[in-house]
């Protein structure tokens, strides 16, 4: 019987052409081994109406929390960029201070000789 090979899954075209999106989610599902998929794939024809629904509810809703998942850890790694980028931020503007206070401090250590020479000739005169 001719189909195709996804992830090694066997997956007759008849089969693909009639449940291609179910066959979509279980060959996506994250919980089952590369055997597991293959079971459902081969009972997929004698499945009724009402396991296919259930069988595609369950695939579906295992997705969407995968999914709230992802999106919730990748918030969280996002806020903890935001959190590192606000500590580097601080963290220069620290060095810039540091520096700038001892340029200050260098320059009143210079100017204040200057002031003293200036005040002797003042009196000086």
């Amino acid at each position: 019987m001719p189909g195709d090979e996804t992830q090694g899954l066997i997956i007759p075209s008849e089969l693909r052409a009639k449940h291609g999106d179910l066959i979509d989610l279980v060959v996506g599902s994250e919980s089952m081994n590369d055997e597991e998929r293959q079971y459902w794939i081969n009972i997929l024809p004698i499945m009724t109406p009402d396991q296919l629904k259930n069988l595609r509810d369950i695939l579906e809703n295992e997705r969407k929390q995968l999914k709230a998942i992802d999106e919730k850890y990748a918030k969280e790694i996002e806020q903890i960029g935001q959190q590192q980028i606000v500590r580097q931020t601080d963290q220069v503007r620290r060095e810039r201070r540091t520096a700038r206070r001892e340029k200050e401090h260098d320059a009143a250590a210079k100017e204040e000789p200057r002031a003293e020479d200036l005040l002797k000739q003042i009196e000086a005169s």
